[in-house]
């Protein structure tokens, strides 16, 4: 089985040792994203709706270096460290979406890795050329 993994431009920093995608024939999978500006290496904002979309921005960036995009989204996870920003985090998460409505996950977290960071999300994709 063929793995590739890689960390396209224009998307943020890996913290650790691994790259953000791995792909094998149609599948990805694309590891926890935090709301980082990838330019900048700074959060995208101190709200959880601003690191929503910069997530979001983010995956739209990693699933196009693929050949794949938000709309061929099977699940996503979401680790929100404030189950309190889960309606605020809904409404951002929706109008990036549309009307594509995959399968999805929220876990309250204690933690997370970065200072500032409200929550992170980790995917599963395929290609565009899978329908």
């Amino acid at each position: 089985m063929n793995v590739q993994t890689s960390t396209p431009a224009g998307t943020p920093t890996p913290i650790g040792p691994y790259n953000h995608i791995a792909k094998s024939g149609p599948f990805i999978n694309i590891g926890g994203t935090a709301g980082v500006d990838p330019a900048t290496g700074q959060l995208a904002g101190p709200d959880v709706e601003a690191q929503t979309r910069r997530i979001l921005d983010s995956f739209a960036v990693m699933l196009a270096s693929v050949g794949s995009d938000l709309q061929h989204v099977l699940h996503i996870t979401i680790f929100l460290k404030d189950m309190r920003d889960f309606e605020r985090m809904n409404q951002a998460y929706a109008e990036m979406m549309g009307e594509h409505r995959p399968a999805r996950t929220v876990i309250g977290v204690n933690a997370l890795p970065k200072p500032g960071i409200l929550l992170t999300m980790n995917l599963t994709a395929v290609t565009r050329d899978e329908e």
